[in-house]
Parts: structure tokens; sequence; C-alpha cells
């Protein structure tokens, strides 16, 4: 019954796409109810944190200091805008107002709405006093925040609306002057968007609100997650017409008319939004095509730039984990590459690495002999498969920066292990859950668990199951053994495809959080010795993730038998609990 509920809803989503004839909006996705906090597709704000898939409010202690204070309505002052605005999300009401070196009531930024005749006005009170709210660049996105009522659902405004200055009561005195502004959406007041200094309105048009209503009968265009029913403006446009941007989550390509920007996770973002200096899109992508420049626009100069903040958070944040970049500087020893080339043939469908040429690839040793890889994640962990240990820490050793087996290089290391953590619910018959951490022992008084070294990175764990998808190339890399059951000696790699729809081949055995990958004509696949070893993903900007984690196949090389992973971005949450946020999470903290 339960699955053909399930059906029925993904069918009527279907028809309301069709009925308003959007062939871009994708069923299968809207049945997820994704909206602007689904960090699975996008990236949370400074002040919350991607959990369960969920960008929650941050504990205000949490944000980083900044060098200007953050202002509030009430007169209270902050140490920066992302803990104002972390303590603004707790309460969902406006808190902000603005930015100082030293806050004054009589800088408050607000903004109000007065009537004149039959429309709502929008205006917005500063220093400089109060004005309009021009309308000439006014948008949805910051309509829907005027039309923001925190008390109820966030469902925001019906249309762009604006009049014609001369059209105002001619009773009242009004300003003779207009204050732009941008705004992402998500804001809760017109202080928290970019504000430009004013401009004369000589024959412009002004702001209004015309606030969304509940409307009566059935939905028979868009229904947003929010239950506002879109009667003016389409999905996947890049703008936010439902107020939640669930219109813009699910997308399989963007409307041609818009200028919109197509994220590989199937989001529509703004053009505006391209080459801004934050990352929008998961894989960054909005943020690299020189030819993908944003909109220019002819507005005035900045008089509120809470944005810049933004950015400045961010990069502090992001800045303090440095992984999936390896280290390209580092130069090759003459002892380790000797006669390295001549050695590179292929041996299931791979090929010999340099000797430190992946280098966040450790190699798990215990009695002796190396059986395992695994992937080193920063700080004093490495992620491996459950199957590949046991709860013996003391019986175990990691070796980093090995190249051949048996033979250490100038920047090999052998490491104590201090704890093993396997996942608490691996079935060792199903494979399901196959996924470890160990922790490593720390050298002396020191929090470190190894000395500097060069040859050594960190992989990114990745948050959202959306990151990579089918058909995109990864890389594989261990010593497992051929064809004819010999292991390797030197470490080896080769690029595999993720593939999708595996039910196909492994029907009921293939289970929630395992992944596909390899070659369906059986050139390429890894093989036992290289479980726990890493599938390495990296995507539009060039930051490596660890991807999957090599757990079993059938029939290695095989057609038609791709290896399968650990899907580690299933396990991200369970790998933050035991590590702590700043180990293995470069973005979305």
């Amino acid at each position: 019954m339960r699955v053909l509920v399930v059906f029925i809803f993904t069918c009527l989503l279907f028809q309301t796409a069709e009925s308003d004839d959007d062939s871009l909006v994708i069923p299968q996705c809207r049945h997820q109810n994704y909206t602007r906090l689904s960090c699975a597709k996008v990236f949370c704000p400074p002040w919350r944190r991607c959990i369960a898939g969920q960008c929650v409010c941050k504990m205000p202690y949490k944000c980083p200091r900044q060098d200007y204070h953050a202002c509030t309505l009430d007169g209270s002052e902050y140490y920066s805008m992302c803990q104002a605005k972390a303590i603004s999300c707790r309460s969902n009401r406006p808190v902000f107002s603005h930015i100082s070196t030293a806050c004054r009531a009589e800088e408050n930024v607000e903004a109000t709405l007065k009537d004149s005749g039959s429309h709502k006005v929008v205006m917005i009170n500063t220093r400089l006093g109060k004005m309009f709210v021009c309308g000439n660049d006014w948008n949805m996105a910051a309509a829907n925040v005027v039309c923001r009522n925190p008390l109820n659902v966030a469902r925001g405004a019906v249309a762009v609306s604006k009049t014609r200055y001369r059209y105002l009561d001619k009773d009242l005195e009004w300003p003779t002057e207009c204050m732009s502004v941008r705004c992402t959406g998500s804001e809760l007041s017109l202080a928290e968007c970019t504000i430009y200094k004013p401009q004369p309105i000589t024959i412009n048009t002004v702001a209004i609100a015309n606030c969304y209503n509940e409307p009566k009968g059935e939905c028979k265009k868009f229904l947003c997650v929010n239950g506002k029913c879109l009667s003016k403006g389409k999905p996947c446009d890049g703008v936010d017409d439902c107020g939640d941007n669930s219109d813009e989550m699910c997308c399989q390509s963007c409307n041609k008319e818009s200028e919109a920007f197509h994220c590989k996770s199937d989001v529509c973002i703004p053009r505006h939004a391209v080459r801004d200096g934050i990352r929008d899109c998961l894989g960054g992508e909005d943020e690299l095509d020189e030819n993908d420049k944003p909109v220019q626009n002819n507005w005035q100069d900045l008089f509120s730039d809470p944005m810049s903040e933004i950015r400045r958070i961010r990069s502090s944040a992001e800045s303090q984990l440095e992984c999936g970049i390896p280290n390209m500087e580092y130069e090759y020893k003459q002892e380790d590459v000797t006669n390295s080339h001549s050695r590179r043939k292929r041996i299931v469908g791979g090929e010999e690495a340099l000797p430190t040429q992946i280098q966040w690839q450790v190699a798990i040793q215990y009695g002796g002999s190396i059986h395992c890889g695994g992937a080193y994640l920063g700080g004093c962990w490495v992620l491996t498969a459950a199957h590949c240990v046991r709860h013996k820490p003391k019986s175990y050793r990691i070796k980093i920066s090995l190249w051949k087996k048996h033979r250490k290089q100038s920047t090999t290391d052998s490491l104590q292990v201090k704890n093993i953590i396997i996942h608490h619910e691996f079935n060792p018959q199903t494979y399901a859950n196959d996924i470890a951490l160990v922790q490593l022992e720390e050298l002396g008084l020191s929090d470190k668990c190894m000395q500097d070294n060069p040859a050594v990175r960190s992989v990114c764990v990745p948050w959202s199951t959306q990151q990579f998808r089918p058909n995109d190339t990864c890389t594989i890399s261990g010593w497992g053994r051929d064809r004819a059951g010999i292991s390797s000696e030197t470490l080896k790699w080769a690029n595999v495809t993720i593939i999708g729809n595996c039910e196909n081949y492994y029907k009921d055995r293939f289970l929630p959080g395992m992944e596909c990958a390899g070659d369906l004509e059986g050139k390429v696949d890894s093989c036992q010795g290289d479980s726990g070893g890493p599938l390495v993903c990296k995507d539009a900007s060039g930051v490596s993730y660890v991807w999957g984690i090599v757990s079993w196949d059938d029939k290695c090389g095989e057609p038609n038998y791709p290896g399968i992973y650990t899907k580690v971005a299933h396990y991200f949450d369970w790998i933050r609990s035991n590590t702590g946020w700043a180990a293995v999470a470069k973005y979305n903290q």
C-alpha cells in the first residue's frame, strides 16, 4: 500500500509539472521536498550547519569572530553577523540591523510598509533618512523577504509589484530618492540584503508589497513545498517564486529564456550569483567558467553589503581545513622514482602509480601483512572498510606514503593505532554498512599523530549523496590482486565510472549505503586486496572527495559485475559524530 501511495504521489507531481508545461522539473526529485535549506542540494549559510541533509541553526558561539560588529534592531551588539543571524535563526525573527565598528541606534536599518491608497509602498529607513525602495531593480527575492511573516509559513510575495511615483497618494509627503536592494531570498528583513546608495526617483517606479494569500480550491499549477501555489512565475528559471526556492531545486535543465545557471546538482541559480565570490553549486562550477560572467548592472555604489561578511566568514571557515588538494610542489626523490615509468603496465585495467601520486592512500598492516587500504581524512583519522579491521587497535599499524608494499621510500612512515570504530550496524554476511574509522595514536604530548610530511595530504569527506552522479569518472587505488590472483607489489590506480541502477546487476544484495562503480565491459575493477581503499572523485573546482570505500564484488573484472563501494556521503553524520566536524568537512560547516 505504501509503495502505491508513493507511486500515485509521484504521478500527481509529474502531472502538476506537465500541466504547467514544465518538462524541466524532475518529478522523482520533487518527491524529496527539497528547499533552500536542503544541504544535499545547496550550501548552508554560515549561521547554519548541515545535519542529516538539512541546514539547521548553529549555536551562536560556533560563529567565528569578525573585524566588524553586528548591530541589531534592539541595540544589542554581537561579534559577527554570523552570531546575530544564528540568534535570529533560532527565534525566526529579524534581529540584524547593520555592520559597524561601533553600534548606534540612529544608524539602524529597518524596512517598513506604508499605505498609499490600495498600495503598500516599501520604505527603508537608514541614517540617511526614510526612502523608497527603487522599483526598477525590485525582484522576486526581495519581494519575498518583505512579505515574509516569521510567525507563519514563509510563502513570500505573489508577484513582483511596483508602481509609478506619480501614482502615489498626493496628499502625503514622499521622499524624492530611492535605494536599490539585492537579496538572496533567504533573509528575514531587507537590512540583511545588499543595499545601494540613494538615487533620484525621477520617473522611476517604486516597490510595493503584494503579499501571498492562501487561494481557494486546488492548485492547478506548480505547488511549492511550503504550500504556495504559483499563479505567476515558472520553475527552473533561477527565480525563487516559491519563497523557499523549491521551484528551483529539481531541474534537469534551466529555462532557456531565463539566463539561469544550471548546477550539476540540478539546481538553477540566478545569473548574478555566477562568479560572485560565493560558491553556490556543490561542485563550485558557478565560480569557475570565465565565459559565465554575472549580469552587470548600473546600480549605484554600495551603502551596506552583508554579502561581503558572508564571503569573509565562509572563506575563514573553509580555509581551516586543507583537504582534497595534493601537494603538487613536492619533488620526488631520485631514489623513489628509479625506473618507475618503465614499469607502468596495465593490471586489471589499472596502472602503477608514481611514488607519491596518491597522497591520501594508506596501507593497513595487520600481523606484518598488508591486506587492505584506507584513506587519510586529516588530523588523526583514517577511513576504511569495516571488514578490514577488528577491535584490536594494538595489532594494526598504518603505513602512509607507501608505494611498494615491502619497500619503504623516504616519505614512508608507520603509525600506531589508538582506536578502531566499526559501524555499529555492520553486517559481515551482507556487507551492509561496511565502514570503519581508524584513530591514530598521538605523538608524545602533542596533539599530532604524525610528523609533517610533504607527500601526505588528506582527502575531503562528501556531505551530500548528490555531489557526484552516475557517469562521473573517479579514481580507485590499491595493491589488489589481478585476474590471476597475484597481489600487486606496487600501488596501482585506475579510472572508473559511477554506475546507476546497480540493483539491476546485484538485485537485493545491493543495499542502501552502497555505490556501484567500474566498467560494465569488465576492463577496470578493484579486486581482493584493494578492500578499504578509496574511490576518489574530483569536483569542478578540483577538490577531491573520498566518494567510496572498496567493499565487495563478484567475479572481479568480469563484464556486468561492477565493483561495490561503501557510499561515504551516506555516512557523513556518522563520520562527523565520531571525528569532530573540522576533521572532515571543508564546506557546509
